[in-house]
């Protein structure tokens, strides 16, 4: 059975009348999930980051959200791309300059990615403007130097994200691979594994869940994922209607930004 939850907050009553009947409307053309136990979360947002139990978000004028409860809480500065997780809070503006939380504060961090993942198991991913690719080991994070020794990883991808059992990511043709023997005290890992299927993103959870979007703005889930076997068994589709252009997942809840802009919170315990 779908069950649907809507929150209004700070609007006037007229206009809540109105977003009431959008958001059903919206909630009628995109779906929410047979199966699934969705919210459709007030807000608009083109990136979403989940991890250890914070979620940050963009929106298309690069304004920062923190999700305090059922509230979007606008953060301190213009990012395009923002990720959260066990390596903190991170992220890159529009000219690609990388930015990180110290100090509760952004400071600049020499070099230049397009897109990072903080959710790895105590290390920073990210790929650049050309697709190269880069990490941090564990033992720089903490670093309050702006110049940190980040690692060159062999391949091109355009998408790089990191969990438990290791680094996920997608080329520009929106193969899929996955990367071997990725630890804290080496980002690194030893070499590629391609892996069956088409994705135009994937994101790695803290946990070892592995999600992506496929060009359809379809929703699937890595199976067969443990320690013994990292790269796990086969795709399966998620049952909730899209299409979706971005993702994310932490502690059970799968965080969905559809092509409006919508947001959907989905329990996935339930």
């Amino acid at each position: 059975m779908v069950s649907v939850q809507l929150s209004f907050m700070y609007l006037p009553v007229h206009q809540t009348d109105k977003m009431k009947l959008y958001l059903c409307l919206v909630l009628m053309l995109f779906g929410a999930a047979a199966g699934q136990h969705c919210s459709l979360i007030t807000g608009w947002l083109k990136q979403i980051d989940a991890g250890a139990g914070e979620v940050f978000g963009v929106n298309g004028y690069d304004d920062i959200f923190r999700l305090v409860g059922d509230d979007w809480v606008q953060f301190p500065g213009k990012l395009k791309h923002v990720t959260v997780g066990p390596s903190g809070l991170w992220g890159a503006n529009n000219d690609n300059y990388i930015f990180k939380i110290q100090d509760a504060k952004w400071v600049n961090v020499e070099g230049k990615l397009k897109q990072l993942d903080a959710g790895g198991n105590g290390l920073l991913v990210g790929v650049n403007q050309h697709d190269n690719i880069f990490c941090l080991n564990q033992d720089s994070i903490s670093s309050t130097s702006a110049n940190l020794p980040f690692n060159d990883v062999e391949g091109s991808l355009k998408y790089y994200s990191c969990g438990l059992y290791g680094c996920w990511g997608v080329n520009s043709k929106n193969e899929i691979f996955h990367r071997l023997d990725v630890s804290p005290t080496n980002c690194k890992g030893s070499e590629w594994k391609p892996v069956e299927g088409n994705l135009v993103m994937v994101e790695a959870g803290t946990d070892g869940s592995v999600y992506g979007l496929n060009g359809l703005g379809q929703i699937y889930r890595r199976q067969g994922i443990s320690s013994s076997n990292p790269m796990g068994t086969n795709w399966k589709i998620v049952n909730i209607n899209g299409p979706y252009k971005h993702l994310s997942y932490d502690e059970g809840i799968l965080w969905l930004i559809n092509t409006d802009g919508n947001i959907f919170k989905c329990d996935l315990h339930q």
